[in-house]
């Protein structure tokens, strides 16, 4: 296949890439932290425009001829010999700057259970691009799940993967991004052309995630820290930190910007809702690493984080920027539950545009069908389209968010309560069933996850009708020009 640019690619790609640039929040759950024993890996895909279309899906295993593989951005790597198969969620747009559809595929789960969310973008100081310059067609988050999920095995040899074509192609960006599998879940920090670090997450704690770089505090010699070749020989040489310590080693620090108070007052806020009890003051530099919750997270407590704001807090009306922004396109909770069958160990929880305002759906990785929302549909609205049909919500509650926003909020709360305790009993269900009769208890997952798409859309297109029609009654509030441009650029 010839080689791809940049240059190839349309003004509404690039103008895309840029603007994602200030996006995601994310987080990552030891399994001894989790409620029921399963490691969680949890991202919102926030972007600079509302109306980027996802859709959901799965990539079949296939045996690959000897050659080239390109990717979406131009990177150009040895094709492997084989691929395993995954799930995704790519753009809308794939196809149109990659012939095989696979860009911006952002996260998934592969056929052995290993899991990558990918990315939070984060930013390289300008000392660090200088002594290693970030690379064009390098490694960046469009390529990053479709690159790793079909070649491997266990987590640990994802890192050691991405690592190898870090250091061997370059990359393109400055990310955080996770790497899971149902044993042990890994935060991989990329800082500048050639240079990484991944940190394995403790059992008992979590990571919090905002848009800054936050590995510090970390011995390059343990056994739970991967990393570049010569990574303190570089920092050394070009002075990235003044005094670098290999037993407390800061990478954050060398390769990025720390105290940025729009990374760090989410990173406070995820950590004082889950860490109450750990008292600790709003805007420091750097905020702990890991921390152990005050009480065994689910998945709700997880999806709560994804949705907060300010408000309560200390940083109410003060905070730079809340986690639950209305420019998120999609959010997801990965599962990786050892107690399962093989199959059925992995549990995407996916939703559609903001997740406040939206509801977390149980996809087990057995699931390699989507209903024909989930697979249609650009960036200007259409009916058809899952998508448009969630993110709707939202852009129609701003028209009267103090009415509308908190009746989203209960709706889509009463559902996924029900969810998580249809799951769990789902779960017994199919674990009785698999002993008996494999196929059919991966079928019932299967079935039970298209049916719940179904059945979500469904909510969520008569619940945009009772709000049209809603609004149309209400004549009582007239808009000012600048007001209806708003409402009609959502």
């Amino acid at each position: 296949m010839k080689k791809m640019t940049l240059t190839l690619l349309s003004a509404a790609i690039l103008s895309a890439i840029s603007l994602s640039a200030n996006a995601c929040t994310g987080l990552i759950v030891g399994k001894n932290a989790s409620s029921d024993g399963s490691i969680m890996i949890a991202r919102n895909e926030d972007f600079g425009i509302n109306n980027w279309n996802k859709y959901l899906a799965y990539r079949p295993a296939q045996l690959n001829k000897e050659g080239d593989w390109t990717l979406g951005n131009g990177l150009v790597v040895p094709m492997p010999k084989q691929f395993y198969a995954y799930s995704a969620i790519p753009d809308w747009d794939a196809k149109t700057v990659n012939s095989d559809g696979k860009y911006y595929e952002e996260r998934g789960i592969n056929e052995f259970n290993v899991a990558v969310s990918a990315t939070t973008s984060t930013e390289v100081n300008d000392k660090a691009a200088a002594a290693d310059p970030l690379i064009e067609d390098g490694i960046i988050e469009a390529v990053i799940p479709t690159l790793i999920l079909p070649q491997v095995k266990t987590a640990k040899q994802g890192v050691e993967l991405l690592g190898q074509y870090i250091e061997k192609y370059g990359a393109g960006e400055g990310n955080s991004l996770y790497i899971a599998d149902v044993n042990e879940a890994w935060l991989v920090e990329i800082g500048s052309g050639h240079h990484w670090i991944a940190v394995k997450v403790p059992d008992d704690s979590y990571a919090m995630i905002a848009n800054g770089l936050r590995v510090h505090g970390v011995n390059l010699n343990d056994n739970d820290v991967l990393h570049s070749e010569g990574l303190l020989d570089f920092v050394k040489s070009n002075e990235l930190l003044d005094k670098p310590d290999a037993k407390s080693f800061n990478f954050a620090k060398a390769f990025g910007v720390i105290g940025d108070v729009y990374n760090v007052d989410r990173e406070w806020l995820g950590q004082h809702m889950l860490s109450a009890s750990n008292k600790q003051n709003t805007r420091l530099q750097q905020y702990p690493l890991f921390m152990k919750p005050d009480n065994k997270l689910s998945v709700k407590d997880v999806a709560d984080v994804l949705s907060a704001t300010y408000e309560g807090t200390s940083l109410a009306n003060k905070g730079e920027r809340p986690i639950r922004v209305e420019r998120q396109l999609e959010s997801h909770i990965i599962q990786l539950r050892k107690d399962m069958p093989k199959e059925l160990q992995g549990l995407i929880w996916q939703s559609y545009g903001v997740l406040a305002e939206s509801v977390l759906v149980p996809l087990y990785s057995s699931l390699q069908d989507y209903p024909t929302p989930y697979t249609v549909g650009n960036d200007i609205y259409s009916d058809d389209s899952a998508y448009w049909q969630f993110r709707s919500l939202t852009a129609l509650a701003t028209a009267n968010p103090d009415k509308y926003l908190p009746m989203l909020n209960e709706v889509w709360n009463k559902e996924e309560t029900k969810l998580y305790k249809q799951v769990s009993s789902m779960d017994k269900t199919l674990k009785t069933l698999y002993k008996t009769d494999k196929q059919a208890a991966l079928d019932m997952a299967s079935d039970y996850s298209y049916g719940q798409l179904q059945r979500t859309l469904s909510m969520a297109t008569e619940t945009r009708y009772k709000m049209m029609t809603d609004l149309t009654k209400s004549t009582e509030k007239k808009y000012s020009e600048e007001e209806f441009k708003k409402i009609m650029s959502l």
